[in-house]
C-alpha cells in the first residue's frame, strides 16, 4: 500500500494542553531566535481542538503565565477566579466541615475553568502563528528505525467493521519528524508503545490510576457563587478505598460535579460509577443538585503514581510530556499546570536538538535535567509517595499526607512499594469469603431516576459521543474466551462495572452460557479497562478520525 509521507521537524502527538504549550513554545523559540525555518504539525483525534478535553478544573496559572504573559489580555476562558475552599468529610447522611483548609487544597489565586474552552483558545493561538493541528487524524502507531521513534502513522480511513476496505477508503498517512513529542494523555496508545517498546519504565514504580467521573450541571443561579470550590472525601467509599468528590462552581448556576476513584481497589465488585451517584445522592450534594439540571457526562483516568511511577521520559527522537509523562500532583488534584510546564521544556529541548542536528537520547535527555531543576521536580518530588501511603486505607494516607508537608515526603522505604492497580484487584472468593453477595446487589439498592441519578447508557448521551458503526472495535480483546470461564467465576465481569460507558456487557450465548458483547460505540475513551482488566487483555486504540465524546464545556 502506497502511503502519503509528510515530513516535519517536530511532530507533536495529541493536541491537549501539554501538546498546545509546546506548540505555542517551539513559535515563540522559532521567533525569538531566527536561523532556518522549523516546521511543527500536531495531530488530535478529537474532531476538533479540546472535543476530549475533561477534567475537574481548577487552573493553577502559573505556567500559563510563563506561557502566554498576557494570557488574561487575550482572552483566555477563565470561568471565576476562587475565593471560597470548603472541604467536608462524609458521613452516611452527614457532612463535617474541615475547620481549615489542608494547605495543598488552598486555591485562592487559582481558577475554576472548562477544559475543553481553554483547549479550544489555545489551539486557536498556536493555529494563528502558522502551526497546523490536524483534528480527526489519530496516531495509531509510531514509527521506528530500529529503537529510535521517527514519526507515527495515522489511522486508515473507511474499513468496514470485518477488516474490508469500503469505497471511502483512505490510507493513513506517515508522519516522519526529527522529534516527537507525545501528548496523547493516560494510557494514550503510542506512548503505551514507545515505554513497553524502549523499556521507558524499567526501574520505575508502575503507575497508578484513579477514574474520574465528571457531570455539568445547570442549577439556579444564586444557589452556589462562581469560584466556590467543594471537595469531599469518606462516604460513599470505604476506608479503604482511595477518592472523593468535587463541586466546581462557575457563573451563572454553572457546576461541575464529578467524583475521583483510584483505581486500585480490591473490591471486584466495586463500581465507581455507582459511587458516583450515590455521592450525589448525599444531602449535602443532592441539596445543590435539586431543580437543576444534568447537561453533560463525561468520564477520564488520572496518573497519579507520582514521580517515581514516571517512565523515562525521553529516548532517541522522543519526548514524554502532560498526563503520557505521568506529570500530575494527586495530592493537590492538579495537573494542567505541570502538563502546560512539561510541554514548554519539551519544546526548548526538542528546538535545541533540532537546530544542532542531534535528536539522540543523550542530546534529549537534557529534557530529564530541565525537569529535576525546575518546578516540577519542586512540586512532585515531595508528594511522590503520598497516592501510595493510601494503600493502606484513608486515615494511613491522610496521615501521611500531613506529615509530609513536614517530612518533604520521606519514608523509610524510599519508594514506598506499589502495585499496578489491576494486581491488587482481588478474586470475589478472596475478598469475601463465603459472604459472596449477589453480583448486581449494590446496583439494585441504588434508585436511577433519570433527573438526580443516571444510568450508564443516559450518561453517555449525554456525552454526545459519537462513533461509525461500521468500523473495527477500537476496544480489542485479545481472549474473550477468559470473558465467559476464568473471569466470570474469579471476579465476576468487573470490566461491565469499572467502564462508566456500558461498552462491556455480558449476554445470552444462544447455549445456554454468557459471551462478551462489546458496544464500543459507547465509549468514551475514559481508557480504564485497558488499565484494569484483571488478565490485561484490553487494548484501547483510538477508532477511526474523530470519534469519541464532545466534551463542550467540560
Amino acid at each position: 500500500m502506497e502511503r502519503e509521507t509528510l515530513e516535519v521537524d517536530v511532530l507533536i502527538v495529541g493536541g491537549g494542553p501539554a501538546g498546545l504549550a509546546a506548540a505555542t513554545r517551539l513559535s515563540q523559540l522559532r521567533n525569538e531566535r531566527g536561523g532556518a525555518p522549523l516546521s511543527v504539525a500536531v495531530l488530535e483525534k478529537a474532531r476538533e481542538a479540546g472535543a476530549h478535553m475533561l477534567s475537574g478544573a481548577v487552573l493553577d496559572p502559573v505556567s500559563l503565565g510563563e506561557l502566554i504573559p498576557d494570557f488574561r489580555d487575550r482572552g483566555a476562558p477563565l470561568a471565576a477566579e476562587v475565593h471560597d475552599d470548603r472541604v467536608y468529610f462524609l458521613t452516611t447522611t452527614g457532612a463535617v466541615k474541615l475547620p481549615f483548609t489542608p494547605p495543598p487544597l488552598r486555591n485562592h489565586g487559582n481558577c475554576v475553568i472548562s477544559l475543553n474552552r481553554l483547549v479550544k483558545w489555545l489551539a486557536g493561538l498556536v493555529e494563528a502563528e502558522g502551526i497546523d493541528v490536524f483534528t480527526g487524524f489519530p496516531a495509531s502507531e509510531v514509527l521506528y528505525d530500529g529503537q529510535r521513534v521517527v514519526g507515527v502513522r495515522t489511522g486508515d480511513r473507511g474499513v468496514g467493521r470485518h477488516g474490508e476496505r469500503k469505497a471511502t477508503f483512505e490510507p493513513g498517512v506517515d508522519i516522519r519528524a526529527n522529534v516527537t513529542i507525545f501528548a496523547d494523555g493516560v494510557r494514550g496508545n503510542c506512548t503505551k508503545s514507545v515505554v513497553g517498546r524502549l523499556r521507558l519504565d524499567e526501574g520505575r514504580l508502575p503507575q497508578i490510576y484513579s477514574i474520574g467521573i465528571k457531570e455539568l450541571w445547570e442549577v439556579p443561579a444564586d444557589r452556589v457563587p462562581g469560584g466556590t470550590v467543594v471537595h469531599t472525601m469518606g462516604y460513599p467509599l470505604k476506608l479503604e478505598e482511595f477518592g472523593g468528590g468535587f463541586i466546581y462552581a462557575m457563573p451563572g448556576g454553572h457546576l461541575s460535579v464529578g467524583f475521583v476513584a483510584g483505581l486500585d481497589y480490591k473490591d471486584p465488585l466495586f463500581d465507581p460509577h455507582l459511587v458516583f451517584q450515590r455521592f450525589k445522592l448525599h444531602p449535602l450534594v443532592a441539596a445543590l443538585l435539586k431543580d437543576g439540571q444534568m447537561v453533560r457526562y463525561g468520564a477520564k483516568a488520572l496518573p497519579e503514581g507520582g514521580w517515581y511511577a514516571r517512565p523515562r521520559p525521553y529516548a532517541d527522537g522522543a519526548l514524554l510530556v502532560g498526563d503520557a509523562g505521568g506529570f500530575l500532583n494527586s495530592l493537590r488534584l492538579k495537573g494542567i499546570h505541570l502538563a502546560i510546564k512539561s510541554g514548554m521544556l519539551a519544546a526548548e529541548t526538542a528546538f535545541e536538538a533540532v537546530r544542532a542536528d542531534d535528536t539522540s537520547s543523550a542530546r534529549l535527555s537534557a529534557y530529564e535535567q530541565r525537569l529535576n531543576d525546575g518546578p516540577i521536580r519542586a512540586e512532585l518530588y515531595p508528594v511522590r509517595n503520598v497516592h501510595q501511603s493510601f494503600g493502606n486505607g484513608l486515615l494511613s494516607g491522610l496521615a501521611f499526607s500531613g506529615l509530609s508537608l513536614v517530612t518533604g515526603g520521606w519514608w523509610l522505604r524510599e519508594p514506598m512499594p506499589a502495585h499496578a492497580g489491576h494486581e491488587r484487584l482481588q478474586t470475589i472468593e478472596q475478598y469475601y469469603g463465603a459472604l459472596r453477595p449477589p453480583i448486581d446487589a449494590a446496583a439494585e439498592a441504588v434508585k436511577i431516576d433519570r433527573t438526580l441519578t443516571f444510568d450508564r447508557l443516559t450518561n453517555v448521551h449525554y456525552s454526545a459521543t459519537k462513533h461509525a458503526e461500521d468500523q473495527p472495535s477500537h476496544l480489542i480483546v485479545h481472549d474473550t474466551d477468559i470473558c465467559r470461564t476464568r473471569c466470570t467465576a474469579e471476579y465476576g465481569n468487573p470490566c461491565t462495572r469499572f467502564c462508566p460507558a456500558f461498552v462491556y456487557e455480558m449476554v445470552d450465548d444462544g447455549h445456554g452460557g454468557k459471551r462478551l458483547q462489546i458496544n464500543a460505540s459507547n465509549c468514551v475513551h475514559c481508557k480504564t479497562c485497558d488499565i484494569m482488566d484483571p488478565y490485561q487483555v484490553i487494548d484501547w486504540v483510538p477508532p477511526e478520525g474523530g470519534g469519541g465524546p464532545q466534551y463542550d464545556g467540560m
